[in-house]
């Protein structure tokens, strides 16, 4: 197996081929620990990861720290409005003054796209992009990744459909970046108004009427309405987002017969997706959770605690 030679892990971009291959085969190496009595392995033992959430987020934050304490790292949880910043300090001072207390690994998810990039060139510590902006979440895709090979048995070939608010997630811009570097086929849909004007450029298929897009898909992805990112409202209602883009039974029933639903999290049940599709033994959202834990692990253990 080739080496993981990188600092940071800002982007799927800055993943080959072979990267992803061995995030993916450490995180299946490393699952197990989950689902032991006593989930407790010295692989990180006197490392410190620092977790730094200038969003909310509950699912990327808490699996990252458990992945921390599984692998026996101190972990460090700051939010935005418990940091200095509310007092004035720039971004940029605040993570130095973390980087004078030596940390091994920063987690940082910011409202700004870019600031992981710009953080992990001012400070020596590793850092992890848990989100920026709209610009990427490569962890997400990466444990999406992980579930889908899991259940499909191979990434390369599948047709993947991802429905929603395409130009405010993140997700589904490192979820494309990676599904066509594994050599899946992606097509997305939504409202023309959340449609980015560049999408093709990333090699996608655009689709805007969302029952064509999900027929014969073998993998359908869901996502959240960023409402927070929008400055103005895109559709008239929610009631109409979910008649028209809401993920329902009709729109399971087009899919391949063993195609898988997935959605980041957290969901709005009956607006991006409906509960009786959500709950259906088709969906593995709660498996995208559980690897969650299994792929962050593996991104800790490969940055500060195999040998480089």
């Amino acid at each position: 197996m080739s080496t993981f030679e990188h600092k940071d892990l800002l982007s799927i971009k800055q993943l080959s081929i072979s990267d992803i291959q061995i995030i993916l085969e450490v995180a299946n190496s490393l699952k197990e620990l989950i689902h032991r009595d006593i989930k407790k392995v010295p692989t990180l033992r006197g490392k410190n990861v620092t977790l730094f959430f200038y969003e909310p987020s509950t699912r990327t934050r808490t699996s990252f720290e458990i992945a921390a304490k599984i692998l026996s790292a101190d972990t460090v949880s700051i939010s935005a409005s418990a940091s200095s910043m509310q007092k004035g300090e720039t971004l940029l001072d605040t993570v130095k003054t973390l980087q004078a207390m030596n940390p091994d690994l920063l987690v940082i998810r910011h409202s700004s796209s870019g600031a992981p990039h710009f953080i992990a060139k001012n400070i020596k510590a590793s850092v992890v992009n848990a989100g920026d902006g709209i610009n990427e979440h490569p962890t997400q895709a990466l444990l999406d990744l992980f579930t889908i090979k899991e259940k499909k048995g191979d990434i390369k070939g599948l047709n993947v459909a991802i429905i929603g608010d395409i130009a405010h997630s993140r997700v589904a811009r490192s979820d494309i970046l990676a599904l066509k570097k594994m050599g899946a086929d992606v097509t997305v849909s939504g409202p023309p108004t959340m449609m980015p004007p560049d999408i093709e450029s990333l090699g996608v298929n655009v689709c805007y009427d969302p029952y064509e897009a999900v027929r014969n898909k073998d993998v359908v992805i869901g996502l959240r309405i960023q409402l927070e990112r929008q400055r103005t409202f895109l559709f008239p209602s929610l009631r109409e987002y979910a008649n028209f883009f809401g993920i329902n039974r009709k729109m399971l029933e087009l899919t391949k017969p063993d195609a898988i639903i997935m959605h980041p999290g957290p969901m709005n049940r009956g607006v991006e997706i409906m509960s009786d599709v959500a709950d259906s033994n088709r969906s593995v959202i709660l498996d995208q959770v559980t690897n969650g834990v299994a792929v962050r692990m593996a991104i800790l253990y490969l940055l500060i605690g195999s040998q480089k």
